[in-house]
């Protein structure tokens, strides 16, 4: 058999390489630069590092809670816990240049081949796939013949260019990573925070991720807003300014999100998955857990799938993916167009995150990556929070924050 091509060798593509080698298919990265870090909050569940088997070590620092400052600076504190506390309620940060380095290398250790180069074209046959690319340091046009390829290249994924997909709707992810003084550092030893407001995110939010020894200091601008990303970020840090003071940035970042998910990833001997796919969701942006469980399905799919790779059997994956996640998706994709869509409602957002209801089971579904039912009791007291919410900040003249 010919090899599986993996486009893409970050986390979702090395998950999905190294779940083929293991199963004992010949299959080859093609990343196209080696050096590259991906800008990224960071933020795992530690669900992630139980099923891919990542060691806790890659683990910079775990958040016990989180705080979501709304446009007039009211601020809810949360505690990161289900609706039972547990030993492992916490949200994980993880540092990209050391996590992407550890499941590529895993992925060649297990038998995957790696190929520093940049995809250029594919050609869908009968009996495969002819893939043009150019490697980095010589420069010269290669092919491959391979049997499928997994396109895990990002938002403005080659692989879906070259089967002739449209580009989906992308926001812009804007960081700054940033050394503090030590008295300023022991603010967020153990808390990440999100900052509403149309001067920091007009259709998302800002943030202060931390570290081991720094913090991550970012904000998202969706499709319309992408020109103004800096702006953002520099609003957002005169916002917060007392308690950057000192602060030393040593590294500026950006990235393009897909805002949507692709209506079909997977296709004749080809298969999407995370940013490719559109696999973000929406309101938290999350996408590392994301990229490495499709990976992962689109792997074992696969490997149930051989030696039949045409398009029924491949959108298996398809099918199972939406069977399982489906009702969420389109719960946070609505979530984010309801708690961001102005300011006052930003406001009705922050009002929600204090419902003890809300904060329990938004982190025992974050947690456990799926949607918890709720019981009839507790939809009735976040109703009528969210209602009363509701009336107070739209019957009412809203306060301005002042910087």
């Amino acid at each position: 058999m010919k090899p599986i091509l993996v486009v893409g060798a970050s986390v979702g593509g090395s998950t999905a390489a190294n779940t083929l080698a293991e199963a004992g298919v010949p299959v080859i990265m093609l990343e196209r630069d080696l050096s590259w870090i991906k800008p990224c909050g960071g933020a795992l569940p530690p669900k992630a590092f139980v099923e891919f088997d990542i060691p806790q070590s890659l683990i910079s620092r775990k958040v016990h809670k989180t705080k979501i400052h709304s446009p007039s600076e009211r601020t809810t504190e949360i505690e990161v816990a289900g609706l039972e506390k547990r030993t492992d309620d916490y949200v994980a940060m993880a540092c990209r240049e050391q996590l992407d380095p550890y499941l590529r290398q895993r992925a060649v250790k297990n038998g995957a081949q790696l190929i520093e180069g940049k995809l250029l074209d594919l050609e869908v046959k009968a009996d495969g796939v002819t893939v043009t690319y150019r490697q980095k340091g010589s420069q010269l046009k290669e092919t491959m013949q391979v049997e499928v390829v997994i396109g895990a290249d990002g938002a403005y994924s080659s692989t879906a260019e070259a089967l002739g997909l449209p580009r989906l709707p992308r926001c812009i992810a804007i960081q700054e990573r940033m050394y503090l003084p030590e008295d300023k550092m022991k603010r967020w030893e153990d808390t990440a925070d999100l900052y509403l407001g149309q001067d920091v995110s007009p259709d998302l939010y800002a943030w202060v991720f931390p570290k081991a020894d720094h913090i991550a200091v970012g904000c998202g601008a969706g499709p319309g807003n992408t020109t103004q990303a800096r702006q953002l970020l520099a609003n957002l840090k005169q916002r917060i300014a007392p308690e950057l003071a000192g602060g030393e940035v040593f590294m500026e970042e950006a990235h393009a999100l897909p805002m949507y998910p692709r209506q079909q990833i997977a296709f004749e001997r080809v298969m999407l998955i995370g940013d490719a796919a559109g696999l973000v969701v929406g309101t938290s942006g999350e996408g590392i857990y994301w990229a490495m469980k499709s990976g992962k399905q689109a792997a074992l799919t696969l490997v149930e799938a051989l030696p039949d790779v045409s398009e029924k059997a491949l959108r298996r994956y398809e099918k199972l993916w939406w069977r399982e996640y489906g009702k969420m998706y389109r719960f946070l994709r609505w979530l984010q167009k309801w708690g961001y869509g102005n300011e006052r409602q930003m406001e009705v957002f922050t009002d929600m995150c204090r419902n003890k209801d809300v904060q329990q089971l938004t982190f025992e579904s974050y947690m456990h990556k799926s949607m918890t039912p709720v019981p009839w009791f507790a939809q009735l007291r976040m109703t009528a929070d969210i209602i009363a919410a509701q009336a107070r900040h739209y019957l009412r003249p809203r306060r301005r924050l002042q910087v």
